[in-house]
């Protein structure tokens, strides 16, 4: 009995998360088929993909680009209408930043499997998002390599974990001095040590804003308190989280670093597939695994996270807007690195928080931190 080829929507197809996850598709065509691909403004890559997996829907961001696939045919729709259609089994949402939330809640209320590569969606409106997902019985699988080591890690467990341990890279610039981190360059901080990823979650990973945001989804993937989620750095990128239950025990979910897997596990949930192209640990070359605290005063963008979670309503929006609109200005090299977690802390600072928003109140907040933090920048609001 042959097995039923799952229908994947893929949301940020040209990106990073997304070509990798057309790697896994283009490994396992008897598994998986994709029906439908979205895209931003990268038209000749997408124009490539259609070509090759001949989508029945597709999205790009720029109408008044001309696309010219040579083969198939497809029909246009909305980020929000593939997430929802029925005939998509499972949607990855790897579009960046808050393009994320529409598409996602769309899928939540259709009931989709969905995989998520997409922080600020739950780091946005989290509450609202799990709630949906209970109501209407979705599935959210992560594809972050940690959050999918938590999700391994607690399949077959019947209680709670008491803590949950994020692992963290460090990224190109641990243990950097305060001196050094404020000559650090776009072209450094673009180098990332272990992980092949987008611009943005690069700069993130380099400030470790991104384990912050890492820490706010977690606590609603897994419904656990801020103060049983730590971050431990861990250089060799190997360990990729682990958790603590009752009795003490802990489990830990070790690979290569190769984004591929946890985007196959999320697709092939609750199997697991052989796939000649993922690379295994070659344990006589794995040595000295380093595990140590964060350093808060160096990177304080983990800082500022952790404290924006506790806060919640309408404060992880402002993070996520802040910290989008910085990374922008650091990349067209209109600030420094440094300043990206002085931007992020005067919007933080400056907001009014809303307990339990509505979607509204979050997109609100979104827009009115994206104006503030160019003001901040441009020098037009004090500070």
């Amino acid at each position: 009995m042959s097995e039923a080829i799952k229908k994947i929507a893929l949301l940020g197809s040209t990106g990073s998360i997304g070509q990798q996850t057309l790697q896994v598709v283009r490994a396992l065509p008897h598994r998986f088929k994709i029906v439908g691909l979205a895209a931003g403004n990268n038209i000749d890559l997408l124009t490539e993909q259609i070509n090759e997996f001949r989508p029945r829907f597709v999205y790009y961001q720029d109408r008044e680009a001309q696309l010219h696939p040579t083969s198939g045919e497809y029909e246009f729709l909305s980020l929000e209408e593939i997430a929802r259609h029925h005939q998509v089994d499972t949607v990855v949402i790897a579009t960046p930043g808050k393009s994320g939330l529409s598409p996602t809640l769309a899928a939540v209320k259709a009931g989709k499997n969905i995989a998520l590569a997409n922080k600020e969606s739950l780091v946005m409106a989290g509450e609202i998002i799990t709630n949906e997902a209970k109501l209407n019985k979705t599935q959210i699988l992560p594809i972050d390599s940690e959050h999918s080591a938590i999700w391994q890690c607690l399949r077959g467990e019947t209680q709670p974990p008491t803590r949950i341990i994020l692992t963290a890279s460090g990224g190109p610039f641990l243990h950097y001095s305060p001196a050094q981190l404020n000559r650090v360059t776009v072209k450094q901080a673009l180098k990332h040590p272990s992980w092949q990823m987008g611009r943005k979650v690069t700069i993130d990973s380099a400030t470790l804003l991104n384990k912050g945001l890492e820490i706010i989804e977690a606590h609603w993937l897994f419904s656990l308190p801020f103060e049983n989620i730590n971050v431990l750095i861990h250089p060799q990128s190997i360990i990729h989280s682990m958790v603590e239950f009752t009795d003490g025990s802990v489990k830990a979910q070790l690979s290569h670093p190769d984004m591929r897997l946890p985007i196959q596990y999320a697709l092939s949930y609750p199997e697991r597939l052989p796939n000649p192209q993922l690379s295994r640990l070659n344990w006589s070359q794995v040595n000295n695994l380093i595990l140590e605290p964060p350093d808060l005063d160096a990177f304080p963008c983990l800082r500022l996270a952790i404290e924006a979670g506790e806060k919640g309503g309408t404060c992880p929006a402002v993070l996520c807007a802040a910290g989008e609109v910085a990374v922008e200005l650091f990349l067209a090299q209109r600030i420094k690195f440094t300043e990206i977690a002085d931007l992020i802390e005067q919007a933080l600072a400056q907001h009014q928080a809303i307990t339990r928003p509505s979607l509204d109140e979050i997109l609100a907040a979104d827009a009115w931190t994206r104006q503030k933090v160019k003001e901040f920048a441009a020098g037009d609001t004090p500070c």
